[in-house]
């Protein structure tokens, strides 16, 4: 199958919030997703994200990240969401967009890469170790959330 990954594109916002509603579900929070296409069109430009495209222009995956500093370590990245279809696991597209990541990172000379996962999602855990991540259990969520 012929999958590019490129640089999201503010037409790909509506594909992208499907997506989004996609991934809300298979995290079991879908009252969570409460983003839009009008608010991401009001945002872009804090919506940083690489896609995984089929040859019919199909987006059926997507890293999301964005930089941030780190008062221990300095300039990194944080790779908000990775998700793909699940119809298009097992075929090399999520090690695509991870190691796109990686790549950005490493060319905007980040000092580090942070995410998260779900202790439930033992798959993907198994993956980010393959990879060579370190998965902490020091530290927990804290959100506040004003919508």
């Amino acid at each position: 199958m012929n999958i590019t990954i490129r640089s999201v594109d503010k037409s790909d916002f509506p594909q992208i919030v499907d997506l989004f509603k996609e991934f809300a579900l298979f995290e079991k929070l879908p009252d969570k997703m409460v983003n839009s296409v009008d608010r991401m069109i009001a945002e872009k430009e804090f919506f940083n994200c690489f896609v995984a495209e089929t040859a019919d222009k199909k987006i059926i995956g997507y890293a999301s990240y964005f930089f941030g500093y780190y008062t221990w370590i300095g300039k990194s990245l944080y790779m908000d969401d990775l998700y793909v279809k699940p119809e298009f696991r097992a075929m090399g597209i999520g090690s695509r967009l991870i190691h796109e990541i990686i790549d950005n990172a490493k060319t905007n000379n980040c000092h580090k890469l942070r995410w998260q996962v779900s202790q439930w999602n033992k798959p993907a855990i198994e993956f980010y170790i393959k990879l060579g991540a370190v998965v902490d259990n020091t530290e927990q969520n804290c959100d506040l959330v004003f919508d």
